[in-house]
């Protein structure tokens, strides 16, 4: 036997529960190689099945309570944090904005399947105003749905990872160092990738007062909100005469944009990720006018700046979307539905929306 498998015979248990309770708490440490583990082991009757999947769904439920009460209280300062320190930050939280949207609340157990959407399930289902006997339904039957399948993989393939130990501790410790090496390769990299586009950031963002200043000239400039479907219905709040558009809709829609005026694109994450993306996608295609705004809407919203809602909100709430009220091709392409003295008076198509 050899020492790595006597020190899980020795201390399964609680190593099961901490591996579980630091992932889930969003340290980058995965659980997965210490379950399907702790599932070979009870396949030859040295580790408890049932308490390591009552252990696991008990780590589960512990760490994601606590986020879900930290996004229930803290909001959106939860979410930042988990931005900043994210290696892919803002699309961790758009992409679980995403399950939630196409899912409701089976998408809380299918994030526990996706790394990084673990962790930003529970304080996006609080921030949600989902109340806590809902979520602790929908969590602990993920839980245990994720305790049973990689315990129960790990009991299944109890031969081949058994072999895979072995070759393993038959290489030595220079198989752990090879791993070890290229894990902080891979995550140097990240992080640089990361401080490249926030350098280029910094350099090319437009500040929600000179955004102002334009739109009072008579500029006219694009203005594209980022945010996911699911975060534009929780806060359907946009900048007065912007246009709400999906990440996956830009490349495809980029053609209806105008080269002759400025675009800026906004979305709801720290340093604007998703509008950098975005804008140095339109960058390279020949858009030489297109910035990320400062601070996104939060950042015009304390300015208290004009706030319009969003066209999709209002049309979702009486009728189906259809291309006649499609809110991108109106605003490129005015009709006289929606002419530009139209869109000169706001607040006076707010009254006959509602």
């Amino acid at each position: 036997m050899s020492r790595l498998t006597q020190f899980l015979v020795d201390y399964g248990q609680p190593l099961v529960f901490a591996s579980v309770l630091v992932e889930q708490l969003g340290l980058p440490i995965p659980a997965l190689p210490v379950l399907l583990a702790a599932g070979a082991l009870a396949a030859t009757g040295k580790f408890n099945l049932l308490l390591g999947i009552l252990l696991t769904t008990l780590a589960c439920i512990i760490a994601d309570l606590l986020w879900f009460y930290l996004g229930r209280y803290r909001g959106n300062r939860v979410l930042n944090f988990l931005c900043k320190i994210s290696l892919e930050p803002d699309s961790c939280v758009r992409r679980t904005q995403n399950v939630f949207t196409r899912y409701g609340l089976r998408g809380i157990a299918i994030a526990k399947f996706v790394p990084g959407m673990s962790t930003v399930a529970p304080p996006l289902a609080g921030m949600s105003g989902l109340p806590v006997s809902r979520f602790l339904l929908a969590d602990g039957s993920g839980s245990v749905l994720y305790a049973g399948i990689l315990l129960g993989l790990g009991f299944v393939f109890s031969k081949q990872i058994d072999q895979i130990g072995a070759a393993i501790s038959q290489i030595g410790g220079s198989a752990l160092e090879l791993i070890g090496l290229v894990a902080a390769i891979f995550i140097a990299y990240k992080f640089w990738q990361r401080r490249v586009l926030i350098k280029e950031l910094r350099t090319a963002r437009i500040s929600v007062a000179e955004l102002h200043g334009m739109v009072n000239a008579g500029q006219k400039p694009v203005i594209l909100d980022m945010r996911s479907q699911a975060e534009l219905q929780r806060d359907p709040s946009i900048i007065q005469g912007a246009v709400h558009l999906l990440v996956d809709e830009v490349e495809k829609r980029r053609h209806e944009f105008p080269r002759d005026r400025d675009i800026v694109v906004y979305c709801s994450c720290p340093n604007e990720a998703t509008a950098a993306r975005v804008s140095l996608m339109l960058q390279r295609h020949g858009f030489t006018r297109v910035r990320p705004l400062l601070g996104g809407l939060d950042a015009w919203r304390e300015q208290n700046y004009p706030l319009d809602i969003a066209p999709s909100v209002l049309v979702s709430a009486v009728a189906p979307a259809s291309p006649a009220l499609d809110p991108v091709s109106a605003h490129f392409q005015p009709t006289p539905q929606s002419s530009p003295g139209d869109r000169a008076h706001p607040h006076e198509h707010h009254s006959t929306s509602h």
